[in-house]
């Protein structure tokens, strides 16, 4: 039987550097003495989650209003090109040190993919930095929705011609990848605990590792 590895790709995969870039972008209007950084970040990671829970749009038009909305909250002037320069920024993230061996181990037994919340266009220059090529990418531009919508798992399996049992899921984050697939029936998932976060017993089953460098062992490689 044919068996996937599937994998979120910003913050798992790909070091997703949004939070110092949008500071970077921001940093000539950005008053440090009497705004709260970490804060105003964790607006701006609510109002992204808001944003992909609402009818579809292009990811870049989601990194915009996001961005607006968190900037007006905490009374700061937001431009057009601040948009346009996240924007530009998102592609020329790369992978995390361990990524491109643990897939290449991977690719030994298993196919692999990606299930992105992004748009063509900006997915394809951060996995030709992985510099690993992918059996399937399959985002949110041609699910017609972003994850956790189930619709975003579904369009994958359809796409990749295989039943959630066949798959396994490898996703750092939980809101978008790991509570929506708790049920999916899905063969195994794991978590890249990156930030070294507190699990949770109600989401179980799951293996748990820091980052990709223990998967290909994990899985058998």
């Amino acid at each position: 039987m044919r068996e996937i590895v599937t994998f979120d790709a910003y913050a798992t995969l790909i070091n997703f550097e949004l939070g110092p870039t949008t500071l970077k972008v921001l940093e000539d209007r950005l008053d440090l003495d009497n705004l709260d950084v970490d804060e105003f970040l964790d607006d701006f990671r609510v109002m992204r989650f808001q944003a992909v829970l609402e009818a579809y749009r292009p990811y870049h038009e989601v990194l915009h209003s996001s961005l607006r909305n968190a900037m007006r909250l905490h009374g700061l002037e937001y431009r057009e090109t601040d948009g346009e320069a996240l924007v530009d920024a998102v592609p020329t993230f790369g992978p995390w040190p361990e990524v491109p061996e643990a897939l290449r181990k991977l690719k030994t037994k298993y196919e692999i993919a990606i299930i992105s919340n992004s748009d063509d266009n900006l997915i394809a220059r951060n996995v030709k930095n992985i510099g690993v090529e992918f059996d399937y990418v399959i985002t949110a531009q041609q699910a017609g929705a972003y994850k956790p919508d189930r619709q975003a798992f579904k369009h994958a399996y359809r796409t990749m011609g295989v039943e959630a049992s066949q798959v396994i899921h490898v996703a750092q984050g939980w809101e978008y990848d790991h509570i929506p697939t708790r049920d999916l029936g899905l063969k195994r998932r794991v978590w890249i605990n990156r930030y070294g976060r507190k699990g949770s017993a109600d989401y179980q089953p799951y293996d748990e590792l820091p980052d990709l460098s223990g998967l290909p062992k994990l899985l058998g490689c």
